[in-house]
């Protein structure tokens, strides 16, 4: 009888233990991604690869459960990452080199040595946008302006400060305002504002909608001063806006970073290697393609450019096994 007992014990420890293995097995992993404000390109974007790289069915990394959470972009993403906030972020290629390498931004900070590249994801072009009566038809014209750079904290403000400096203007010959996108382009609207500043991906749902109710123009970011500009800084690069890529709005001359993707280099190597294999498989693509117009410029073959901080393993392993790195 004593011994029919011992087994009946055992049995029940043995499911229990079985039990509370299989619910930790199922426990599901939480990868939040910092994106941006709403009313940009990095929030949409990273909703679609939030949801592509989730466990669903047969699709994404199995046990995960992404989020893209709304930020104040990419120095706050970083900010975030640092501290476990976030287990990773949108930024721009500036943002993530000065972060890494203690420079710029972030000389009086200190470096963020574990910050490490999932992918690069596609071109941002600063857009520098104005009511067409505002008499604004350079950089230069801004001086005296009610003008927005973006909040405290956002990649924007870094780049407009570097465009005005080229042109010898820093916030104190502005009117200089610090809003969101989608704020800013309430007041221009209004009259309140007349230009802002924004760095993103076209077209940007803030800017088309402003564009179908009120007359604006992008003013170009071009001549000698911004070719100053490249020189001083490799991780800008020439773009242009295309005409009617907001309605009325001409095609305009102007610079771009790049978008990425980044994490810390704690993050496992195998979470990291699955999130980028699922990154890149034909259902992600897919969902890209038709979710948004940067969608279809997030390419395996760019993947890896604009490298101003190291590859994670995980997602080095991946790129290496996909021949898109030696």
């Amino acid at each position: 009888m004593k011994r029919v007992k011992v087994l009946l014990a055992s049995a029940v420890v043995g499911a229990l233990t079985l039990g509370v293995a299989g619910a930790l097995a199922q426990a599901p992993q939480f990868f939040r991604i910092g994106t941006g404000g709403t009313a940009g390109t990095y929030y949409p974007i990273g909703g679609l690869i939030a949801n592509a790289i989730s466990g669903n069915g047969d699709k994404g990394v199995p046990g995960l459960v992404a989020t893209a959470v709304a930020s104040n972009g990419s120095v706050a993403n970083i900010s975030a990452i640092q501290s476990g906030q976030m287990e990773s972020g949108f930024s721009q290629s500036d943002v993530a080199y000065w972060a890494y390498t203690g420079t710029g931004l972030y000389q009086d900070k200190g470096k963020v040595e574990d910050l490490r590249l999932i992918t690069t994801l596609y071109p941002e072009t600063i857009h520098l946008v104005a009511r067409k009566d505002a008499d604004i038809n350079s950089v230069a014209d801004l001086k005296g302006k009610r003008v927005s750079l973006d909040e405290p904290g956002s990649g924007t403000i870094v780049d407009a400060r570097l465009v005005l400096g080229a042109y010898g203007l820093k916030d104190d010959d502005l009117e200089a305002e610090y809003m969101k996108p989608g704020p800013a382009s309430e007041r221009l609207q209004d009259g309140a504002l007349d230009a802002y500043f924004f760095v993103g991906g076209y077209p940007t749902g803030a800017i088309s909608e402003l564009a179908n109710s009120t007359a604006i123009k992008l003013v170009p970011i071009s001549g000698p001063e911004t070719d100053k500009l490249l020189t001083d800084y490799g991780f800008f690069k020439k773009d242009t806006v295309p005409a009617n890529t907001y309605p009325g709005v001409d095609a305009t001359d102007t610079i771009a970073v790049a978008a990425q993707w980044v994490t810390s280099a704690k993050q496992s190597d195998d979470l990291v290697y699955a999130i980028t294999k699922v990154m890149w498989n034909e259902a992600t693509r897919a969902a890209l393609d038709a979710g948004h117009a940067k969608g279809k410029l997030i390419q395996l073959d760019t993947a890896t450019t604009s490298l101003g901080i190291p590859l994670h393993p995980g997602a080095e392993r991946f790129y290496k096994e996909a021949g898109v790195l030696k």
